[in-house]
């Protein structure tokens, strides 16, 4: 990955006052949801005293009411935590950052698709360089489909170094009696059910710092050092996938690829061009955890603006983006690219409100609406949202989140998502934007190179029985390589029906 030339000095660390009296004086509110209102609802009042309309500084979120922060037992340990963090070095840098926007900004444009996926939520005991690569290997091998079947550019983003934090509808859970505050993910507390582990600890913020840091630093070897060489496209399937009808598949497609290379070497693009040896891929997770966050996030000396500096793109959740919460106050001030994950709740006069909190200048690639709602809902609720934004002159990237509106419960108890019905809420993306005419911008995907059995369905067919046979997610299911490069080979078919549409309206 290509770093800008100044980005690596352009940092000022924020390392003055803001972390002292200010950290005692946070609004926290445990529940899910504002008590007088709904995350889909906004009221007069906080209409008109709107974030964009006061001066914004690092910490001015903290005269906001937060929602999902964890209360620590200890807030001299938390500060000292806060106070290490803000001297450690930037995690990702400014000029990534500004790179990603630009390519967002293409997607937006219909002309580059947005692949965003990974962990439900990273966690502390399943580190390891084995995981991280087969979870980057997937998201080469979609993108080689996609690109493939669109035609167009594809931009990688993973959930990966940094995604640690859980949002939570209750804040408590009770088992056998026995009620303890809920896991809100390895930054926060610990998932095992006793009370010792679900105690906030804020030394996990550093061990998910150190962390980050290593899994980026494997991603970076990966993505510049061979690894991801278009050469290597046949070498990208997983071994549990050697005998398997989208391994087959792939393959047939590896092989169309090469044949593609060969004349493009013979045409005198040689094997060594950069854009033969690497890859561009970018990290991503939810702005949950603020603390941590602020203590990140650096003033950028070239431009003199503040990013923060925990991943390339942050997107605030369906729980924390109220109008005048302190999630959204945060964001506003940071000049990473941002994406909004929108439910069916979502009323279209609040997202136009929010996207001008978040973008005032409306700048292309700023902002990436993330699509969460059923394939029922979608067909009903996204063309109000598409209209009302177009009618408001925004710009933004439309991508779908086709996994947490399809959530449910096996008969085992175990959480699970239907590959059917994720599928199907992906054909109703598509077919909004067509009704539209409006550009299906990306896909954001819950999933992992492992051999997992959590989410039922696709062509090797995992049942509600298979389930317990591999089920390894401490969070949400997630889909496994199969199932990921089946979904990939459906939307590049979906593009390419759009790219030969276009091609016969010229």
């Amino acid at each position: 990955m290509a770093l800008a030339s100044s980005s690596l000095i352009s940092f000022k660390p924020c390392l003055s006052a803001p972390f002292q009296k200010p950290r005692r004086s946070i609004v926290v509110a445990n529940s899910a949801e504002p008590s007088s209102k709904s995350a889909s609802q906004s009221t007069a009042s906080a209409s008109a005293s709107a974030p964009a309309s006061t001066k914004w500084s690092l910490n001015s979120w903290r005269t906001k009411k937060a929602l999902q922060l964890p209360e620590y037992p200890d807030q001299s340990s938390v500060d000292q935590v806060l106070h290490t963090l803000e001297t450690f070095p930037p995690i990702v840098f400014a000029g990534e950052a500004r790179s990603l926007e630009e390519k967002l900004a293409q997607a937006a444009m219909g002309n580059a698709f947005l692949l965003q996926g990974g962990d439900c939520a990273e966690s502390f005991k399943e580190f390891n360089a084995n995981n991280i690569r087969d979870t980057f290997r997937v998201i080469l091998q979609m993108g080689v489909v996609l690109m493939f079947g669109g035609q167009m550019p594809v931009i990688k983003v993973g959930r990966m170094a940094g995604q640690f934090a859980k949002p939570r509808s209750d804040p408590f859970e009770e088992k056998n009696g026995v009620k303890l505050p809920s896991y809100r993910g390895d930054n926060v507390n610990g998932d095992a059910f006793d009370a010792a582990s679900r105690i906030p600890d804020p030394q996990r913020m550093i061990r998910a710092y150190t962390q980050s840091v290593a899994t980026l630093n494997l991603l970076r070897a990966f993505a510049t050092g061979g690894y991801a060489a278009m050469q290597r496209v046949n070498q990208w399937n997983l071994d549990f996938m050697e005998r398997s009808e989208q391994g087959d598949r792939y393959r047939e497609l590896a092989h169309r690829v090469d044949e593609a290379l060969g004349f493009m070497i013979a045409a005198g693009l040689t094997s060594e061009h950069p854009i033969m040896t690497t890859t561009e891929f970018w990290t991503s997770h939810e702005c949950l955890l603020l603390p941590y966050e602020q203590a990140l996030t650096r003033e950028d000396s070239t431009t003199g603006l503040h990013y923060d500096c925990s991943a390339h793109m942050l997107w605030v959740g369906e729980r924390t983006r109220q109008l005048d919460g302190a999630h959204v106050e945060f964001l506003r001030g940071v000049a990473n690219p941002l994406g909004i994950k929108v439910s069916d709740k979502m009323d279209p006069n609040e997202l136009v409100k929010l996207i001008d909190i978040l973008n005032p200048k409306n700048k292309p690639g700023r902002i990436t609406v993330i699509v969460r709602m059923g394939a029922e809902n979608m067909r009903v609720k996204l063309p109000h949202l598409i209209r009302a934004v177009r009618g408001a002159g925004q710009i933004v990237t439309w991508v779908s989140d086709p996994m947490h509106g399809n959530t449910i419960k096996a008969p085992s108890g175990l959480k699970t998502r239907s590959f059917d019905a994720i599928r199907a809420e992906l054909r109703a993306f598509f077919d909004v934007h067509d009704q539209e005419g409006s550009y299906p911008g990306g896909v954001h995907l819950e999933m992992t190179g492992q051999n997992v059995t959590e989410c039922v369905g696709g062509s090797r067919t995992i049942t509600y029985d298979d389930l317990s046979s591999r089920y390894h997610t401490h969070c949400d299911p997630r889909l496994n390589a199969s199932q990921s490069l089946e979904l990939a080979f459906n939307i590049a078919e979906r593009l390419r029906k759009k790219r030969m549409q276009s091609l016969t309206s010229l």
